[in-house]
């Protein structure tokens, strides 16, 4: 790995890890229940940016796989919260 590939990849790390905490401001803070599910969107999406990342880093497919299902896992929770917020309930 080149220097500047590693620098570039340790400064993303760094710009995901920020975003992750700006979410997670709002996710504590937002004044509305469709804030705290953007938050939380907001906040898996950038985990499994830091995990694509990660894989890239260490050269492990582990991390890739780990990516798949924080994706997988992250739309069912926000289309259950969306239902949630918009029926009042999941299963009908």
């Amino acid at each position: 790995m080149t220097p500047v590939l590693f620098w570039a990849l340790k400064f993303a790390l760094l710009l995901l890890a920020v975003a992750m905490l700006c979410a997670l401001a709002r996710l504590l803070v937002g004044p509305s229940a469709q804030d705290r599910v953007m938050a939380l969107d907001c906040l898996y999406i950038n985990g499994m940016l830091m995990m694509l990342v990660l894989g890239i880093v260490y050269a492990s497919n582990v991390y890739f796989e780990a990516a798949m299902l924080t994706a997988l896992f992250g739309f069912v929770g926000s289309t259950a919260m969306a239902k949630f917020l918009l029926r009042g309930e999941v299963i009908e």
